[in-house]
């Protein structure tokens, strides 16, 4: 343990520049302009792992962006660990919101992070977080520390619903066969409060448009004769939930899991300062489902959300229109039990069902992903909660996310392995937001952990 500390003290400059080698690689996924870059960003990923020193590293082609695969396996009897990650990022936008640049990333002191944070796209989520995992194989490779075979899945579409991870797991059974799957693209409650995720959230997204006129019309001449798909689309969307904030969706809950008081009381006992959290957002006051927590809310209930809205005259000055269209992307994370398709599926007829007959409506399906919950009592879970607590010095406490890691449901039914969701980041480091940020605390506190668990893990399965 005292060499592996030496060795990341030596070296932590060094693991700095190269992860923002890494973030300074604009892998956006989502779009085409920078397929490039993020064709690049799975290079500097297959790098990496070499000089950590995988055995083997590679690029795998799919039909979309590759998956990097690398291993290093120092006995076939020893346990073996497959680490997931992606190299992908969210679009930076809207810029003018950025204190600096998204992807030249700088280091500044936050309120949570008063050693400092590192401001970048993908900085916590998820370059810096799987970034840790190549460094903590570097540091058990270099200190002959390695407890267990590893093999690494890193892939570069999960910011677009992971549409071909499926594809070559399922060609790959045999190469990703393991007995653990450790993935960091969650968070923790604090750095002083180490947490373990043990459920996320599933979602169905989609994206709707509603049409009227056959071109943008003069409001003046056409305004209160044809119908507005602006107005139209922002009262369809206000109808979608009613004064208590429940989703009005024939059948939405049906299936949806409801926690007993019993289980809600256990939950409740994880740390949860309602002030900081409205102090962080800049909100007078919280909002959601009558009858639940904010805690709650945020995990335990599904949930509908716009995530864009657009139609009509934007731009600047006045420009009085009817607009031909009007369109929307609205995303629903589910709970366990809840199918995405199947909500899918309810969402469309009733968002159909309820467009006056003056419009025409079209639902395009986007992706989706399964909710998951982990038990806490297999090896896994254990491995990662007595890695924490050895590093941290305090036992981490269970928590569900309200996020969402579609693959995670599909990895247990095509590799028959459960996931352990050991993330470092916390609620305020703004992913998917402008000035995204992750604490260089929590980077080395990451890479000191991850070798513990491995050595744990050893133990527990010999």
């Amino acid at each position: 343990m005292k060499e592996q500390k030496d060795y990341l003290k030596a070296h932590k400059d060094r693991f700095l520049e190269e992860l923002f080698d890494l973030l300074r690689v604009p892998s956006i996924s989502a779009d085409s302009a920078y397929r490039d870059d993020t064709m690049k960003a799975a290079e500097v990923v297959k790098e990496s792992l070499k000089k950590a020193g995988a055995d083997k590293a590679e690029i795998c082609p799919t039909p979309g962006y590759p998956i990097v695969y690398a291993e290093k396996i120092i006995d076939p009897s020893l346990p073996t660990v497959l680490v997931y990650g992606h190299y992908d990022v969210q679009p930076p936008d809207p810029m003018n919101l950025w204190d600096s640049q998204p992807f030249e990333p700088v280091i500044r002191n936050t309120e949570r992070h008063p050693e400092g944070a590192i401001f970048a796209r993908g900085a916590c989520d998820d370059k810096g977080q799987m970034f840790m995992h190549v460094k903590a194989l570097e540091l058990m490779t270099q200190t002959n520390s390695l407890a267990c075979n590893v093999k690494f899945m890193i892939e570069g579409e999960e910011e677009v619903g992971s549409a071909n991870l499926g594809w070559f797991v399922e060609r790959n059974r045999d190469k990703l066969k393991n007995d653990v799957i450790l993935i960091s693209d969650t968070g923790m409650l604090d750095n002083d409060v180490p947490s373990i995720t043990t459920g996320l959230r599933g979602l169905s997204y989609v994206e709707v448009k509603v049409s009227g006129p056959n071109r943008d019309l003069h409001s003046g001449l056409y305004g209160g004769g044809v119908a507005n798909p602006n107005n139209i689309l922002a009262q369809m969307i206000a109808s979608l939930t009613d004064e208590n904030n429940h989703i009005t969706i024939p059948g939405f809950y049906d299936d949806v899991e409801e926690l007993s008081d019993e289980e809600r009381k256990e939950l409740a006992k994880a740390p949860f300062d309602a002030e900081r959290y409205k102090k962080a957002l800049d909100l007078s006051d919280v909002h959601g489902e009558a009858g639940y927590s904010t805690p709650e809310r945020t995990s335990i209930r599904p949930t509908l959300d716009v995530n864009g809205i657009w139609g009509g005259y934007t731009g600047e000055g006045a420009k009085t229109v009817i607009p031909a269209y009007a369109q929307a992307k609205i995303s629903m994370r589910l709970v366990p039990n809840q199918d995405p398709d199947k909500i899918t599926e309810l969402f469309k007829k009733h968002f159909e069902s309820i467009a006056p007959s003056s419009v025409k409506v079209e639902v395009t399906p986007h992706h989706g992903g399964e909710p998951y919950v982990s038990p806490i009592d297999s090896k896994g879970y254990q491995a990662a909660s007595l890695a924490m607590e050895e590093s941290f010095g305090k036992k981490p406490v269970p928590v569900r996310s309200g996020g969402s890691i579609p693959i995670v449901a599909l990895f247990e039914r095509e590799l028959e392995s459960k996931s352990i969701l050991m993330g470092f980041g916390l609620d305020t480091d703004a992913i998917h937001s402008p000035n995204e940020h992750y604490g260089v605390f929590n980077f080395f506190k990451g890479i000191e952990t991850i070798p513990l668990f491995y050595k744990h893990f050893k133990e527990l399965n010999d």
